[in-house]
């Protein structure tokens, strides 16, 4: 019998829905899941069909982390783990890098991993009931690669609040502390990151490939050459084909109509 592909495709309207598929193991990162989910997302970049990308996971959870039963004593192996850690962050920068919107789909339980993996998306909605936690300092591992994508994403006393304590968090205190956009009821999750994701694929894809980018490499940029990176892209973003496209249209009153150059 055929096994189950880890990760789902799914397109429809420039949106491409990538969905974690182990829910048994409540969607776990292991090496296979890991390696599945970066051969899909290297796929939905060389893709021009593809202007939007959503992350979910099948059945009652998001993703909960990394499976602990690969790092037990009688399985434990140094070269193993590496290899592990260092494909979860090579997952992690690929979804930071990709020149195209990023889109977590959170319902059940984002832990460990699965927090990192949240962390990590462009913007987060999530259902009412979804916690979050980064767990690992109860059993004595450190969350210490989920901490690289958390500390890049809300501030600093937040994430040290999560990673010192391990203590699971709701979708309000995850809403407070920017670790998420929006919260919405379950039953109407699809609806908004369908909208959502629509509303971004309907923007210029090149616009939002060199936005995406810039943000990313000016935000560790002292405050001068933050501006003065700004300045350039901006200028090579207004020769575009489709900036131009756009001020025409609004100055025509009418509905721009993108190329993606």
């Amino acid at each position: 019998m055929t096994e189950d592909p880890y990760v789902l495709r799914d397109d429809a309207a420039g949106v491409a829905t990538l969905t974690l598929n182990r829910a048994q193991s409540r969607n776990s990162l292991g090496l296979p899941m890991l390696t599945a989910l970066k051969e899909a997302l290297d796929g939905v970049a060389a893709d021009p069909a593809a202007r939007v990308v959503v992350i979910g996971g099948a059945g009652p959870a998001f993703c909960a982390g990394h499976d602990l039963r690969e790092m037990s004593a009688e399985l434990f192996d140094a070269v193993y783990a590496h290899k592990l850690f260092t494909l979860c962050g090579d997952v992690m920068q690929a979804i930071v890098r990709m020149r195209k919107p990023v889109i977590a789909r959170v319902h059940g339980v984002a832990t460990a991993a699965g927090c990192q993996l949240v962390a990590s998306c462009d913007l987060a909605v999530a259902a009412e009931g979804s916690r979050f936690a980064t767990p690992g300092v109860n059993i004595g591992l450190f969350c210490t690669t989920p901490m690289v994508a958390l500390t890049r994403a809300i501030a600093p006393k937040h994430a040290l609040q999560l990673l010192l304590t391990g203590d699971l968090i709701d979708a309000p205190t995850a809403l407070r502390i920017g670790l998420i956009n929006e919260i919405v009821p379950e039953t109407e999750l699809d609806a908004r990151i369908d909208a959502l994701a629509r509303k971004l694929a309907g923007k210029s894809p090149v616009t939002l490939a060199m936005g995406k980018a810039a943000f990313q490499a000016q935000r560790d940029l002292p405050l001068a050459e933050a501006y003065a990176y700004a300045a350039g892209v901006m200028t090579e973003n207004l020769q575009t084909m489709d900036a131009q496209e756009g001020i025409c249209a609004f100055l025509q009153k009418r509905t721009p109509e993108w190329t993606g150059r």
